[in-house]
């Protein structure tokens, strides 16, 4: 695949979403979009070198374009991920400089790198070296009592002297004491002009922002100021909203994704998952969304939240779901 970021398209993505945007959902996801690029869960640089290799990073071709975050502040180590992670097929190397969660403070990376912006150069100048893939960064727009004009310059600067593709901005900061996880997806305020002013200052770099997005018209509105747009938990509650991805961000003409064959398509892969050793609710649990505000999607919601998590339960819980949608007022929409 050639590197997207080199001449400067337009790119939409999925965010990366821990617990959320495992195999299945980016299998999910790939049925609705096949242009937007798709991001695993973060993986701990210390886990892809040690841990269950084929559990942690196995994918499926179909989910191709499909990028790996990595976790970590070793560069060594991050290099060696990466290396491993791109021997596995992804199309990017990631590195999380956003999550503010204690887990990642106690291993000191994640957002508290923010503080330390010449430690990450060092570990994107490691995997540029490591690996031939897109090598990016997903970061805040500052920490703490940091000023976000200095803060994100600082950060932007070094990592793209260190050779970075693509800096991805999550236009809020993170408070790593005070508040949540949870709480640092909403409570900080966004700045989508921080983000703004950054890719006019740099503007023959791949900037892309993220945050709070719920639109594809918001979507589009972005682009008119930076090169890329990743929306995260608006595209997982309401997948049906990537159906209009191809057409509406990528001038796509050909038509929108039929739900009803979307609905067969994860069937089938539900079936292949089962045979594996795997269950149901591990792929319905992302489609939840899928109907969301149309006639039966309650109904739809709620045999996907309790049949299809039952011990023994198979696809064909999956299609009974569906049966209760009026498909007819989905094609309507």
């Amino acid at each position: 695949m050639a590197n997207p970021y080199s001449g400067r398209e337009k790119i939409f993505s999925i965010a990366p979403m821990l617990d959320w945007t495992d195999s299945a959902c980016r299998y999910f996801h790939r049925q609705l979009t096949r242009k937007a690029l798709l991001y695993t869960e973060m993986v701990v640089a210390d886990a892809v070198i040690h841990g269950k290799r084929d559990r942690l990073l196995g994918f499926d071709p179909l989910e191709h374009p499909v990028a790996v975050q990595l976790g970590g502040s070793d560069p060594a180590k991050l290099a060696e991920a990466a290396r491993i992670a791109a021997d596995f097929g992804y199309d990017e190397i990631n590195l999380n400089v956003g999550c503010p969660s204690d887990r990642v403070q106690s291993g000191t990376f994640g957002a508290c790198l923010m503080k330390t912006p010449e430690v990450v150069a060092e570990c994107v100048s490691a995997m540029k070296a490591a690996v031939s893939i897109p090598v990016t960064v997903k970061c805040r727009i500052g920490v703490d009592e940091q000023d976000p004009e200095e803060a994100l310059d600082r950060m932007a600067d070094a990592v793209f002297a260190a050779g970075a593709d693509a800096l991805w901005v999550h236009a809020r900061k993170a408070w790593l004491q005070g508040l949540s996880p949870k709480e640092n997806r909403d409570i900080p305020p966004l700045n989508y002009d921080r983000v703004y002013r950054l890719k006019q200052r740099l503007p023959n770099q791949f900037i892309g922002i993220n945050g709070g997005i719920q639109t594809l018209d918001e979507t589009l509105q972005h682009l008119n100021q930076v090169d890329g747009v990743m929306i995260g938990r608006a595209a997982y509650q309401n997948p049906a909203i990537l159906a209009d991805v191809d057409r509406v961000v990528y001038g796509e003409d050909a038509p929108a994704p039929d739900l009803a064959e979307v609905v067969a398509a994860m069937a089938d892969y539900a079936e292949r998952h089962i045979a594996n050793g795997g269950r149901l609710g591990h792929v319905t649990r992302h489609m939840v969304g899928l109907f969301h505000g149309r006639p039966g999607a309650r109904r739809f919601r709620q045999i996907l939240s309790s049949d299809a998590t039952r011990p023994g339960a198979g696809p064909e819980v999956l299609m009974q779901a569906l049966a209760e949608v009026d498909l007819s007022a989905v094609e309507a929409a």
